[in-house]
This record gives structure tokens, sequence and C-alpha cells, in this order.
């Protein structure tokens, strides 16, 4: 939720910042509307409560008068604030000053590329066939227990997701990232408080008769976590890295990435969330887009960093980066990694404080940023690919993998 405060000093830096967003920018105005007439309310119940509180015993018609007055006022108050909150509710956080303004992803910013793309001297598989071939991807026999969008991933595939999470888990506590499995379903109304369901749950899984909703990232669980909570500034920045399994019900991908296990309904993935001061942010926006950086140079994948524009960003996001890693069976870059500057846009929602040395508490700012989910296994059968079929495991990966090559089985 945006500051109304700052609302109110100047709303056309909201209106300019909504519509940037790709959102109408009309909610501003209503927003503002609606906290002028709050303010007017408020001022006439104050009025007519201060007036009761010195009446007489004497004067009781008047204090009848009175009582009829504040309660239709009141009542009024109450529709009105409601009115307002779900305007705010929808209002998108200002994108940062330095985020390229833009429509959509065709006009994301290409900050910088690393790694040197594969060259073969053999037609190129896709992820797809060389996980039929070496017996690690099963989506047909998925298919028909789950539906589409689902697969098995087995054998070598499932013990090579085990290593990425495990290294990336061991990689991130060195830097002090505390590790969490967290609760994989969440309160519908937490889920609310996040932003990113502003206007409805269509990509999110929702259990009505348990008002629960499964997370799409461990991150729906990890931010939640100190609600109605005030943390030390002693204490920040404080990092979590979760892992969970996740669910989407990607509504609006109908017929993109059907092919695979690049799109799916249900996968896992190792996700880090930071907790900090404001005057941190940037720094730590920085901080976990160089971890995210060196994980994937780590696995020797080509990748390059992209900078979302205003019309690519989500509602609560005021700075994104992804990382795009080479799929050669493409020949593009595919987004396997986000990491995002949220601002105090959830922890106004979710009243998460932080205090400081002389006592004065502010809203903290909060990031997530990817580790692993699934897709970098896909990035390295393909770009790790050999003439024989078999697939060359990076050498970080070894150790937890306990083999150096995934050969076909037949």
């Amino acid at each position: 939720m945006i500051d109304i405060k700052l609302l109110r000093e100047n709303p056309d830096l909201f209106k300019k910042a909504t519509a940037d967003k790709q959102r109408d920018p009309q909610l501003a105005e209503q927003a503002c509307q609606a906290d002028k007439k709050k303010l007017e309310l408020l001022q006439k119940v104050e009025a007519l409560r201060s007036e009761r509180n010195k009446l007489g015993k004497a004067d009781i018609t008047r204090g009848r008068e009175l009582k009829e007055e504040l309660k239709k006022l009141e009542n009024e108050l109450k529709t009105n604030g409601e009115v307002l909150e779900k305007i705010l509710w929808q209002l998108p956080n200002p994108a940062h000053k330095d985020t390229p303004v833009g429509k959509d992803e065709s006009e994301n910013v290409e900050v910088r590329k690393w790694g040197k793309l594969p060259e073969f001297d053999f037609p190129v598989k896709d992820h797809c066939e060389l996980g039929s071939l070496l017996e690690i991807i099963d989506t047909e026999r998925a298919g028909k227990v789950s539906g589409a969008r689902f697969g098995y991933l087995k054998n070598e595939g499932a013990r090579l997701e085990l290593a990425l999470v495990n290294f990336g888990l061991s990689k991130l506590i060195e830097k002090g990232f505390s590790p969490v499995i967290p609760p994989v379903l969440i309160k519908k109304e937490i889920m609310a408080a996040l932003g990113y369901n502003n206007y409805g749950f269509e990509e999110t899984y929702v259990l009505p008769e348990d008002g629960l909703c499964l997370v799409a990232t461990a991150e729906h669980a990890l931010v939640p976590m100190f609600k109605d909570e005030i943390l030390s500034a002693g204490d920040l920045p404080k990092r979590l890295v979760g892992f969970s399994s996740c669910f989407r019900r990607e509504a609006g991908s109908y017929g993109k990435d059907t092919r695979g296990i690049l799109r799916v309904h249900q996968f896992n993935k190792l996700e880090m969330v930071s907790f900090v001061k404001p005057e941190d942010a940037e720094k730590e926006h920085q901080f976990l887009l160089t971890v995210e950086e060196e994980l994937m140079q780590a696995l020797g994948l080509p990748y390059r960093v992209v900078q979302m524009c205003t019309g690519d960003l989500g509602d609560p996001a005021a700075a994104k980066f992804d990382i795009e890693t080479w799929f050669p069976s493409e020949g593009k870059y595919r987004e396997t990694h986000s990491v995002s500057n949220c601002t105090d846009y959830q922890s106004r929602r979710l009243n998460t404080k932080l205090k400081r040395k002389d006592g004065k508490t502010e809203f903290l700012y909060i990031l997530n940023g990817t580790a692993f989910s699934e897709r970098p296994i896909l990035a390295i059968l393909e770009n790790f690919q050999q003439k024989d079929g078999s697939v060359l495991i990076p050498e970080v990966l070894q150790p937890y993998t306990g083999f150096a090559k995934i050969s076909p089985k037949k």
C-alpha cells in the first residue's frame, strides 16, 4: 500500500506512476477524492462529539439529535473508509526513478551479458527431447495423472535438482541467509496483502472452503513472516532463503511454452527475501542480483541481465531485474531469475516495521530474488548437451550429484 501522505502531497506523481505501470491513472484521483471526503467527515464527527461532550444533562433533545447525526455520519465514514481502502489497495507501487518507462516487456533494457554462447556441430535438441532420451523428464505420464503443464522429474533429473538446491543453499548460508522451509498454504487475506492479487486471484490456486491459497513462490510465505511485528534496526538486514514447491495457474499463458516443463503449474524453487532499512534497499537490490549472477557463473551458463520497464513491473515492485539464460534450442534468452525491490509497499499492508536507536518506528523495506528454480536444469541440459545425447554436469554440482554426466539409457 502506498503512503497516503505522499499521495496528498503529490497526486500527479501517483497518477503518472500508475499510468506508467499500465494501470488506470484515475485511481489516484479517486483515492484523493475519497481521502478528502474522509477528512471532511472526520472533522464533522469530531465537531459533533465535542458538542456532545459539552452538553448539560438537561439538554436531552439536543443530545438525541446529536446521537442520530453521529450515527449517520459514522456509518458514512465507515463506508467511505472501505471505499478508500479498496482504491488504495489497487494503486501500484510507483516505480523507482531509475526504472525505464515502457509499455511492456518489449521495452525492457539489457544491462549486460555474461558467458560465451555454445557452438554445436550437430542438430541441437531441446530440453524436452533430452529429458525423454535421458529418461529424466516425463510429461506424458504426468499428463495422464495430473493434466497439462505437469511433469515427472526422475532418476538423475531428480538428483540434479536436489544438487542445484543444495549447492545454492550452501552458498547462501555462507553469505548469511537463514534457511527456511515455509508452509505452502497461506491465508487468502495474507496473499492479498502481498500486492500480487490487487485485481483478482485468476493466477492463484485458492481453496475457498479453507480460506487458503497455494503459494507461487516461497516468498509469499516468507514476506508475511513478521506481520504486525517491529524489528530492531540493529538486526537488519534480515536475510532468509526459503525452499518450497510453487503453484501457478498460468491462466494468461494459453498456448505458450506448452512443450516440456519450462512453464508448469507446479515446480520447486529456492527464494531469497531481505528485510532492510529504507536507506539500504538499493544496495541490497544490487547485492541480491550479484548473488544470482555468482550462482549462474558458477554453473557456467551464459546469461544476460535485463532491467524491467515500468509496464513490465508487477504492482509491488518499484524496481526489478531479470536474469535471462541462453536456450540454444530456441536461439534466445529465457527468464530464469528475477530480483525485486518492493520498498515499503508490502510492509505497510502487513504492518511490519523497524525501530531505530532513538525509539522511532517506520516501515521497513522488503526485497526478493530467485536463487534457483527448475529452469536452470533445463538450461544445463541444452547448453551442455553432447553429440551422443549425453549431458555434462557443471563441476560445482558434481559433489552433490555424484556423477559428472547423464547418458542416454538406450
